[in-house]
């Protein structure tokens, strides 16, 4: 089972979730400090979870092994993502959803999220995973394994909602591939909230405003 970082809230049992998948080469440690950024209610109820991916190496970084979610196997933007690296991690955020629903979290209580590669194994789970989900935050990221969604796609998060965030000066992931992501995604039907912000492959101020907004709405707190 995958390492993960937990933080529960002050006060009872949580009653939603948030798993929350960190970039290429960092590890679960690399979002926790956004938590106390998102000033949630008191009593808001929601853990949060921070798994570590699996140390792997990474082709377009000269075989350097370090924490991914999936090979990188090309500089092309249609075909840099390894999908069976993909439907390993899918697995693994499959269990790790499993793990909150035998803690007694609905599924309808229960937010993906994902930086770079996190947001893509978010993305990728999160449409295919069989029971409705409260949300799926994807930031500074894109929709891999895209030609396979019409016939994979859960009939129970056709209507998840998403929120999509991204850098207009991304150098890693251009926000070209995520516009085009995003239009796949509304072309199945999706509905997205996007944004964009004058930054790189990062999070902002405004950003996680953004994802704090979303989380109360989606979770009601």
């Amino acid at each position: 089972m995958t390492d993960c970082i937990t933080l529960d809230p002050e006060r009872g049992h949580p009653d939603a979730c948030v798993i929350w998948l960190h970039g290429l080469g960092a590890d679960g440690h690399d979002f926790v400090p956004i938590v106390p950024e998102l000033d949630l209610p008191r009593g808001h109820g929601m853990r949060f979870v921070f798994p570590h991916a699996p140390m792997r190496a990474v082709t377009i970084n000269g075989g350097q092994v370090m924490r991914a979610w999936y090979d990188i196997v090309s500089p092309q933007l249609d075909r840099r993502a390894d999908e069976a690296g993909v439907r390993e991690s899918q697995a693994t955020l499959e269990t790790l959803i499993a793990q909150q629903r035998a803690d007694g979290i609905a599924s309808e209580r229960i937010v993906l999220a994902g930086f770079s590669q996190g947001g893509v194994i978010a993305l990728h789970t999160g449409l295919r995973h069989a029971e409705p989900l409260a949300g799926i935050i994807a930031l500074s990221t894109y929709l891999a394994c895209a030609d396979s969604l019409g016939v994979e796609a859960s009939t129970a998060n056709r209507n998840v909602p998403i929120l999509m965030a991204h850098g207009t000066f991304d150098p890693v992931v251009p926000l070209t591939l995520a516009k085009v992501s995003q239009a796949r995604l509304a072309t199945h039907g999706y509905r997205v909230a996007w944004h964009e912000y004058p930054m790189q492959h990062a999070v902002c101020a405004e950003e996680i405003a953004a994802i704090a907004a979303f989380l109360r709405r989606v979770l009601s707190v």
